[in-house]
């Protein structure tokens, strides 16, 4: 849908400098911009805006002669909101797909869509404006929330329960079972998951990701946690509201992720960790069982320990060839005056 410069200010909040009836149609990044594209230049990149073709771009502020621009607090998030304002996501139309397969007992709201070779469990309810892409399997009594995205081919074992606004994208898993054994003095004896597993509202989770059921309680990710692609949440881990965690991180049974924290790339957490409200544990750390970072903290490293001693460390470390030298040196001196008493 086309809007004007001006449309795009009144929706967020804010004004335009330039002209006003400039027509927006798609967006773009500052480089790739052209007629008709909103743009947005954030503090560091304003020097960039002259050159860009963009018809309006989003800034934190500032002149900048006979170009259109809004101004607005924080431009790359107002970019994002305009985005989806400008270029809204199309739905399928509702309707369950012929070649769905769908239980007894299946409540499904008037608007929901279904798509090709679904399989929908007895018992599922699903809300309105949700969306459930083909190949999906949806287990016995699991329950979605309205304005849910379940992209092709995921897998929600039975009893899982997700909010309004999940988005859950191709091949994840969601509910299956933990991996829990006890050792029995011959082998290994499964121990039950018979946990729940609740995902809340505006909750994202990646392609291929995996999640599993509490074994006895529930594993639990609360409101408007992102999950990147190909994570994977053991049993009975709980994680916090707003949390983002990045790619490949795993994170074993019965963690405890605070609010408002972020684990990178690659992270693995041993088992009965807890990372507090706010805390940042950088890419590839391994944190050990039974540790815990503090809210707020930086953690880098495996195993895991402050950033601020990382990098006293780090210090020490660069400065190890001279101090092998130093000391070879010191060594050759000793040995010579060594000689000399001798003699």
């Amino acid at each position: 849908m086309k809007r004007t410069a001006g449309e795009v200010a009144e929706f967020l909040g804010s004004e335009v400098s330039g002209d006003a009836t400039t027509v927006i149609g798609s967006v773009a990044s500052l480089e790739d911009a052209g007629a008709g594209d909103l743009s947005y230049a954030e503090a560091r990149h304003v020097d960039r805006v002259s050159a860009s073709r963009a018809a309006c771009i989003l800034v934190p502020g500032g002149n900048f002669g006979c170009r259109t621009t809004i101004a607005v607090a924080n431009p790359k998030a107002a970019f994002a909101r305009a985005s989806y304002w400008l270029l809204p996501e199309r739905r399928p139309a509702p309707g369950v797909h012929p070649t769905a397969v769908v239980g007894g007992s299946v409540m499904l709201a008037d608007d929901v869509t279904i798509g090709p070779w679904c399989v929908i469990e007895d018992g599922v309810e699903v809300g309105e404006s949700t969306t459930v892409q083909a190949g999906c399997y949806i287990g016995e009594g699991c329950r979605i929330g309205v304005h849910s995205k379940l992209h092709a081919n995921v897998v929600l074992y039975p009893g899982s329960c997700l909010g309004d606004r999940v988005i859950i994208h191709a091949g994840s898993v969601i509910g299956s079972d933990g991996f829990g054994y006890v050792r029995d003095g011959v082998g290994y004896v499964k121990f039950p998951q018979m946990g729940r597993l609740i995902i809340e509202d505006d909750v994202e989770i990646g392609a291929g990701t995996c999640i599993d059921r509490g074994s006895l309680g529930s594993t639990v990710i609360e409101k408007g946690t992102k999950l990147d692609n190909l994570c994977h949440v053991a049993h009975n881990v709980k994680v916090g509201g707003t949390t983002i965690i990045a790619a490949q991180t795993g994170i074993s049974g019965s963690c405890t992720i605070g609010a408002d924290a972020v684990l990178a790339g690659q992270v693995g957490v041993a088992d009965h960790v807890r990372i507090d409200d706010g805390a940042v544990v950088g890419a590839q750390c391994g944190i050990p069982s039974g540790k815990r970072v503090r809210a707020g903290e930086v953690f880098w490293g495996t195993p895991a320990r402050p950033l601020k001693d990382i990098k006293i460390q780090q210090a020490y470390i660069s400065r190890l060839p001279k101090m092998a030298k130093e000391l070879e040196r010191l060594r050759e001196e000793v040995e010579q005056l060594r000689g000399e008493r001798a003699e």
